[in-house]
């Protein structure tokens, strides 16, 4: 895992300017998946990062994505809302498996988050991660293949 924009900080210590750099929100950016695409099989990748009070931008997971299969034109047929909703749903936390609980694979999830940021220097508490931002951004691509105006001002 790296760094997509610029240098890594130290919650701790001093930033170039000397301020200390904090998890501002959390970021998911989302792409087809496929090279050629299929009108009955949906394909996505998502980059989950967290994004720091400088602007800077950590990586948390590049390893998540999904596929789904369906009638014709599936592409058009699924709404950007709930691209965006499964996104945040892939990104985590995942769902109980071997007699765990909601609440453990939760805390698992965001302790998880927080050990990567530990692992660049970061400070950040798992109970504050959960209660961050968490923005979707869909790459034109992604967009064109729904049917959205990739050119629209307006992010969904």
């Amino acid at each position: 895992m790296g760094l997509l924009n610029g240098t890594y900080g130290a919650s701790g210590s001093s930033c170039k300017d000397g301020s200390v750099a904090e998890v501002a929100r959390l970021m998911t950016f989302v792409d087809a998946d496929d090279e050629v695409p299929d009108a009955r099989r949906i394909s996505v990748s998502a980059r989950h990062e967290a994004v720091l009070d400088d602007g800077r931008r950590v990586l948390l997971m590049d390893d998540r994505g999904w596929s789904e299969s369906g009638p014709p034109n599936i592409w058009v047929e699924t709404s950007v809302q709930e691209i965006m909703d499964t996104t945040r749903a892939v990104v985590g936390p995942d769902e109980p498996f071997g007699g765990r609980s909601h609440q453990d694979m939760e805390a698992d999830h965001w302790a998880q988050l927080a050990g990567v940021l530990g692992g660049h220097g970061i400070a950040a508490d798992a109970r504050d991660l959960k209660r961050l931002p968490h923005d979707v951004v869909l790459s034109e691509r992604l967009l064109a293949r729904v049917g959205h105006d990739p050119n629209d001002a307006v992010q969904p």
